[in-house]
């Protein structure tokens, strides 16, 4: 691919934006020399004002979502790629979130502009365990770990029955939850299905990879060996 269109897909500009960064010299090699829009080179190769391109297609990373952002990029408010440089919201694929945390919790949130892989983490056929943790408003009772692994629970307006679901109890109002499915509000409604209220809810792995010490609000970009974890939980 020809470095103009290159480097207006990742979403730095314009194509007559990015014409204008190569009219300036501002794009170069690692070595320093001048390169031009109708060349083609290695993306890694490739340097904006001295600085390494973000990664070409292809690109996943995970956030560590804060309460109070939406995962989108319409709705009014904080949304999580105010988070990220802007350039990523401009890029050619677009950067999705691989699912959805809802305003009110926080924790590990996937995005890629790979649709492949995408589907791959979503399907349900991937089986990608997910770990959430619960602060509930009132204690326990004690039988939701049987209600909850027993396949057999029905959620309000709905028909399908949930998948089984681990619960490990942490204290009487903290839990630990694993889903392999992932609908809408999934955590908040089985709660409410057995008389309780979740207060505050964090997801802190996927599959087999973890926010690792990451602080809120920040991000960073996945290795192939991150990938391969999330299929590994």
């Amino acid at each position: 691919m020809k470095l103009l269109r290159l480097i207006a897909n990742l979403g730095y500009g314009s194509r007559k934006q990015v014409q204008q960064m190569f009219r300036e010299g501002r794009v170069t090699d690692a070595a320093g020399d001048v390169l031009y829009g109708d060349d083609v080179r290695d993306p890694a190769d490739v340097r904006l004002d001295g600085e390494p391109l973000d990664p070409p297609p292809g690109l996943a990373l995970m956030l560590h979502k804060p309460v109070g952002y939406t995962c989108s990029t319409k709705d009014a408010g904080r949304l999580v790629y105010d988070l990220l440089p802007p350039r990523f919201r401009l890029r050619d694929p677009v950067v999705s979130t691989v699912g959805r945390l809802d305003r009110d919790t926080s924790g590990l949130l996937l995005l890629t502009d790979d649709g492949a892989l995408l589907h791959r983490i979503i399907s349900p056929k991937a089986v990608v365990p997910k770990v959430y943790e619960a602060t509930l408003a009132q204690d326990l009772r004690g039988d939701e770990a049987a209600i909850f692994a027993s396949g057999t629970l029905l959620l309000e307006a709905e028909k399908t029955p949930l998948a089984p679901a681990a619960l490990e109890v942490i204290d009487a109002r903290h839990a630990r939850l694993t889903l392999t499915e992932g609908r809408y509000h999934q955590v908040r409604r089985m709660f409410a299905a057995v008389g309780n209220h979740v207060d505050a809810l964090h997801r802190s792995r996927i599959g087999g990879l973890s926010l690792d010490g990451l602080p809120a609000g920040q991000w960073r970009m996945l290795s192939p060996a991150d990938i391969e974890a999330i299929f590994q939980g």
